[in-house]
């Protein structure tokens, strides 16, 4: 297998810290739709609008390992509990919910993408929000990662995310860009400094570092440089 290399450009970037015990000031959503939100959602929602509150016609790729796993987990609570199913939880609980969120919020119809590949989610978000910058390199596209752990009735997860969110805007001319490499992953997997990709690639934008991580079989690693990206 040979190396997969890509670049974008990272206008700005947002993160929200793992275990942060206020919640996110999300006050440009609807007061009565803020109360609806997920932990998941409110993260997600205050790194993107960190990244593109003053930008229109946005693309945007959410990701997410997880998504909603802790609203459906209540769903199914409620069914073993012979208990009716909130219409509105159940229309939150999809993967794509804070996408929908987002774009009502924000009254735009721009497209936009739920990803969840495993362990691999971030990178994967990054390789799409690449193909969908190379096509029309005019129209900025918003990545926005954000997770929580499972529920442990669901038994032991590999490499388990913790709660957080992390958003990268990709916009022309941007002063940064961001290396991207795919590879067969080195021995031992075990050496990773890192248990998940949002921690690597969280650590690579604050220091402005070379980062890798392993798993799955493969090794991803982001490489951060100035300069002017057309």
């Amino acid at each position: 297998m040979l190396d997969l290399l890509w670049t974008i450009p990272v206008a700005r970037w947002s993160s929200w810290p793992a275990g942060a015990a206020a919640t996110p000031d999300i006050g440009f959503v609807d007061p009565l739709m803020r109360r609806r939100l997920s932990s998941l959602s409110k993260m997600a929602l205050k790194v993107a609008h960190d990244c593109a509150a003053d930008r229109s016609g946005v693309r945007l790729v959410f990701a997410s390992r997880h998504g909603e796993l802790r609203r459906t987990t209540g769903i199914l609570d409620d069914i073993v509990a012979d208990q009716p199913v909130s219409p509105t939880a159940f229309s939150l609980s999809v993967l794509n919910a804070m996408a929908g969120v987002y774009s009502i919020a924000r009254r735009d119809t721009a497209p936009a993408t739920a990803i969840s590949a495993g362990a691999e989610t971030l990178g994967y978000a990054l390789l799409e929000a690449h193909a969908q910058y190379s096509a029309d390199p005019a129209t900025p596209v918003l990545v926005v990662y954000a997770d929580e752990p499972a529920d442990p009735r669901y038994g032991r997860v590999d490499r388990e995310v913790s709660s957080g969110a992390l958003a990268l805007l990709l916009e022309r001319g941007a002063q940064v860009q961001l290396d991207c490499a795919i590879g067969p992953a080195l021995e031992p997997e075990s050496a990773c400094l890192f248990q998940t990709q949002t921690e690597a690639l969280r650590h690579g934008l604050a220091a402005g570092a070379a980062v890798n991580w392993q798993g799955c079989g493969r090794r991803w690693g982001w490489s951060m440089r100035q300069g002017d990206f057309t």
